[in-house]
């Protein structure tokens, strides 16, 4: 089964970094992502670019508007994900915590739901 790894970054944390602690934690990225596609269960997964480039869109009464950021105050912003094929719930939550930033912000782990599309 498909499952995406959301990736909840804390940036007080991480601006807290020394220049080397950042180093340290793009290597341990980029070896958790060797290990993954090593064992076959990398599907896909990309960083995000920071809170300041995003932009909210709502669609009310036919209307869209836009906000900058996004939609919700919180102390941990939606930094990337990962997207894994996992023998088992138990398996995705095992990979999720290898993820370096699950040691200062948190990974959701969510089941992706397969939709049979019609043919035409």
């Amino acid at each position: 089964m498909r499952y995406m790894l959301l990736i909840a970054s804390n940036p007080e944390a991480n601006a807290a970094m020394t220049p080397a602690q950042q180093e340290q934690m793009f290597g341990d990225y980029a070896e958790f992502t060797k290990s993954i596609e090593a064992s076959g269960e990398f599907v896909s997964g990309d960083p995000l670019e920071g809170l300041d480039t995003a932009t909210t869109v709502r669609v009310r009464d036919g209307k869209r508007t836009t906000t900058d950021g996004p939609f919700a105050e919180t102390k941990e912003v939606l930094a990337g994900y990962y997207i894994v094929e996992a023998a088992s719930l138990d398996r995705a939550l095992e990979i999720a915590a290898q993820i370096p930033d699950a040691t200062t912000g948190s990974i959701e782990v969510r089941p992706i739901m397969h939709m049979d599309m019609p043919t035409a």
